[in-house]
């Protein structure tokens, strides 16, 4: 069992969350969801999940985990603007943890200068941003470069949780 932590607020793409975490539960992953405020409902953009705060980013070091996994939709952009959570993303990088990173997650990496020489994957409209970041871009369903896993969109998601489970059992 690995100990994943999300980083996640709201407008997060709701099935880029509920898809990737129910996998990760049904094969005994333990999730922390991680933002400013624990206890917080933060709410996807489509309005369907919500998702109650586990920690926030005050108490949580990333070396307690095993992975973090970084959902799309305009959660990563607003996480990004806070240097908490890209010095936390940056260390799962640095010390070669999984990471997973769905359609604008990257966001986060680009912010952290973690993705130089990486190969990767994101949202069309993240590409040349990850571009100007230096990572080797690739246009396919899911990339997967060392330590991370990324992926473009929601259709991706099936590839994503497969690849994604694999890093964990290693």
């Amino acid at each position: 069992m690995s100990k994943i932590a999300v980083v996640l607020t709201d407008l997060f793409e709701d099935v880029e969350f509920t898809d990737p975490k129910e996998a990760f539960e049904k094969e005994g992953h333990e999730l922390t969801v991680i933002e400013n405020e624990k206890g917080k409902t933060v709410t996807g953009k489509q309005g369907e999940a919500k998702v109650t705060v586990d920690a926030s980013i005050e108490d949580v070091k990333p070396e307690d985990f095993d992975a973090l996994f970084i959902p799309g939709g305009f959660s990563p952009d607003q996480l990004r603007g806070d240097q908490r959570f890209v010095d936390f993303a940056k260390y799962f990088m640095d010390h070669d943890k999984p990471v997973f990173a769905i359609c604008h997650g990257p966001q986060l990496l680009i912010t952290a200068k973690a993705l130089e020489g990486r190969n990767a994957t994101g949202f069309k409209s993240i590409q040349t941003d990850m571009e100007y970041a230096k990572a080797k871009l690739h246009d396919e369903e899911v990339v997967v470069c060392n330590n991370l896993v990324t992926s473009r969109e929601p259709d991706d998601i099936p590839a994503f949780n497969r690849e994604s489970l694999k890093q964990l059992a290693n």
